[in-house]
Protein backbone atom coordinates (compact mmCIF):
# COMPACT_ATOMS: atom_id res chain seq x y z
CA UNK A 1 0.00 0.00 0.00
CA UNK A 2 2.99 1.97 1.10
CA UNK A 3 4.64 1.82 -2.58
CA UNK A 4 1.47 2.39 -4.20
CA UNK A 5 0.83 5.79 -2.57
CA UNK A 6 4.44 6.79 -3.24
CA UNK A 7 4.14 5.90 -6.93
CA UNK A 8 0.85 7.64 -7.29
CA UNK A 9 2.78 10.60 -5.44
CA UNK A 10 5.83 10.83 -7.39
CA UNK A 11 3.38 10.46 -10.92
CA UNK A 12 1.24 13.31 -9.72
CA UNK A 13 4.49 15.36 -8.79
CA UNK A 14 5.98 14.28 -12.61
CA UNK A 15 2.73 15.50 -14.03
CA UNK A 16 2.75 19.06 -11.90
CA UNK A 17 6.25 19.26 -12.86
CA UNK A 18 6.75 18.40 -16.74
CA UNK A 19 4.76 21.98 -17.00
CA UNK A 20 7.88 23.45 -15.35
CA UNK A 21 10.57 21.32 -17.07
CA UNK A 22 12.26 24.10 -18.99
CA UNK A 23 13.03 26.08 -15.75
CA UNK A 24 11.07 29.56 -16.52
CA UNK A 25 10.43 29.18 -20.20
CA UNK A 26 6.81 28.76 -20.78
CA UNK A 27 6.98 26.31 -23.55
CA UNK A 28 3.40 26.88 -25.25
CA UNK A 29 2.82 25.17 -28.56
CA UNK A 30 3.31 28.67 -29.96
CA UNK A 31 6.74 28.88 -28.52
CA UNK A 32 7.82 24.89 -29.22
CA UNK A 33 6.97 26.36 -33.29
CA UNK A 34 9.12 29.53 -32.86
CA UNK A 35 11.83 27.67 -30.86
CA UNK A 36 11.89 24.97 -33.56
CA UNK A 37 12.55 27.26 -36.02
CA UNK A 38 16.31 28.49 -34.52
CA UNK A 39 17.35 25.74 -31.58
CA UNK A 40 19.09 27.21 -29.69
CA UNK A 41 22.28 25.50 -27.35
CA UNK A 42 20.45 23.95 -24.65
CA UNK A 43 23.41 22.02 -23.39
CA UNK A 44 22.20 18.08 -24.94
CA UNK A 45 24.38 16.37 -27.08
CA UNK A 46 21.97 15.77 -30.35
CA UNK A 47 22.35 12.64 -32.97
CA UNK A 48 20.43 13.58 -36.01
CA UNK A 49 16.92 12.71 -36.87
CA UNK A 50 16.82 9.37 -38.01
CA UNK A 51 13.09 8.39 -40.02
CA UNK A 52 12.62 5.51 -42.25
CA UNK A 53 10.46 7.10 -44.54
CA UNK A 54 8.80 4.13 -46.38
CA UNK A 55 7.88 2.56 -42.41
CA UNK A 56 6.78 5.90 -41.13
CA UNK A 57 9.44 5.27 -38.15
CA UNK A 58 11.55 8.02 -35.97
CA UNK A 59 14.69 7.68 -34.15
CA UNK A 60 16.44 10.31 -32.06
CA UNK A 61 19.15 10.12 -29.20
CA UNK A 62 19.97 12.91 -26.51
CA UNK A 63 22.43 13.01 -24.27
CA UNK A 64 21.43 14.49 -21.16
CA UNK A 65 23.36 14.52 -17.69
CA UNK A 66 25.32 11.46 -18.63
CA UNK A 67 22.05 9.22 -19.98
CA UNK A 68 21.56 8.69 -23.01
CA UNK A 69 17.65 9.00 -23.97
CA UNK A 70 16.63 7.50 -26.92
CA UNK A 71 13.16 8.43 -28.43
CA UNK A 72 11.59 6.21 -31.10
CA UNK A 73 8.19 7.32 -32.27
CA UNK A 74 6.46 4.76 -35.63
CA UNK A 75 3.08 4.57 -36.39
CA UNK A 76 0.86 2.39 -33.97
CA UNK A 77 -0.75 -0.88 -36.04
CA UNK A 78 -3.93 -1.69 -35.67
CA UNK A 79 -5.42 -2.43 -32.36
CA UNK A 80 -1.80 -1.17 -30.72
CA UNK A 81 -2.20 1.95 -30.43
CA UNK A 82 -2.04 2.49 -26.69
CA UNK A 83 -4.04 5.84 -27.00
CA UNK A 84 -3.20 7.28 -30.18
CA UNK A 85 -2.04 7.05 -33.95
CA UNK A 86 1.49 6.86 -32.89
CA UNK A 87 3.72 5.19 -30.27
CA UNK A 88 5.87 7.07 -28.16
CA UNK A 89 8.86 5.02 -26.74
CA UNK A 90 11.67 6.44 -24.70
CA UNK A 91 14.61 4.50 -23.47
CA UNK A 92 17.03 6.10 -20.56
CA UNK A 93 20.69 4.21 -20.57
CA UNK A 94 23.53 4.85 -18.85
CA UNK A 95 26.84 3.50 -19.41
CA UNK A 96 25.08 1.75 -22.05
CA UNK A 97 22.47 -0.02 -19.76
CA UNK A 98 19.12 0.49 -20.18
CA UNK A 99 17.58 2.20 -17.17
CA UNK A 100 14.41 0.21 -15.57
CA UNK A 101 13.86 2.00 -12.89
CA UNK A 102 12.80 5.25 -14.29
CA UNK A 103 9.87 7.06 -14.18
CA UNK A 104 9.09 9.18 -17.19
CA UNK A 105 6.05 11.67 -17.96
CA UNK A 106 5.75 13.24 -21.55
CA UNK A 107 3.98 16.13 -22.94
CA UNK A 108 3.06 16.73 -26.98
CA UNK A 109 3.04 20.10 -28.23
CA UNK A 110 0.64 19.87 -31.38
CA UNK A 111 0.85 22.06 -34.51
CA UNK A 112 -2.14 23.08 -33.86
CA UNK A 113 -1.16 24.45 -30.44
CA UNK A 114 -2.43 22.48 -28.24
CA UNK A 115 -1.27 20.01 -25.91
CA UNK A 116 -1.48 16.77 -23.98
CA UNK A 117 0.60 14.86 -20.72
CA UNK A 118 0.93 11.39 -20.21
CA UNK A 119 2.81 8.97 -18.22
CA UNK A 120 4.96 6.36 -19.92
CA UNK A 121 4.56 2.72 -19.22
CA UNK A 122 7.04 0.53 -18.88
CA UNK A 123 7.58 -1.87 -21.73
CA UNK A 124 11.08 -4.45 -21.34
CA UNK A 125 13.60 -2.03 -21.59
CA UNK A 126 11.46 0.98 -23.45
CA UNK A 127 8.89 3.38 -21.45
CA UNK A 128 5.56 3.83 -23.80
CA UNK A 129 2.57 6.33 -24.53
CA UNK A 130 0.18 6.61 -27.34
CA UNK A 131 -0.28 9.76 -28.93
CA UNK A 132 -2.45 11.00 -31.48
CA UNK A 133 0.41 12.49 -34.60
CA UNK A 134 -1.17 11.58 -37.74
CA UNK A 135 -1.58 15.46 -38.41
CA UNK A 136 0.68 17.19 -40.72
CA UNK A 137 2.98 19.59 -39.20
CA UNK A 138 5.94 19.86 -36.55
CA UNK A 139 4.99 18.22 -33.30
CA UNK A 140 7.09 19.17 -29.75
CA UNK A 141 7.88 16.12 -27.73
CA UNK A 142 9.32 16.64 -24.39
CA UNK A 143 9.92 14.28 -21.65
CA UNK A 144 10.51 14.73 -17.78
CA UNK A 145 12.30 11.72 -16.20
CA UNK A 146 13.14 10.78 -12.25
CA UNK A 147 16.22 8.35 -11.91
CA UNK A 148 16.45 6.17 -9.01
CA UNK A 149 18.80 8.76 -6.70
CA UNK A 150 15.60 11.40 -7.07
CA UNK A 151 16.93 13.91 -9.46
CA UNK A 152 15.04 15.08 -12.69
CA UNK A 153 16.22 15.38 -16.10
CA UNK A 154 15.05 16.71 -19.30
CA UNK A 155 14.83 16.02 -22.69
CA UNK A 156 12.80 17.13 -25.89
CA UNK A 157 12.88 16.34 -29.73
CA UNK A 158 10.13 17.39 -32.35
CA UNK A 159 8.76 15.07 -34.81
CA UNK A 160 7.15 15.72 -38.06
CA UNK A 161 4.32 14.01 -39.75
CA UNK A 162 4.83 14.06 -43.57
CA UNK A 163 1.34 13.49 -45.44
Amino acid sequence: MKKTVMIVGMMTLASVQIVHANEGHDMSGHEMKQHAQHMAPDGMKHEHQKMDMASGMFLEKKEVDGYTVSFHIMPAKDGMGHGGSHNLMVKVEQDGKALTDVLINSKVFHPNNSSESKMLMKMGDWYMAGYDLGHAGKHGIMILFKTADGKKHKASVYYTEVK
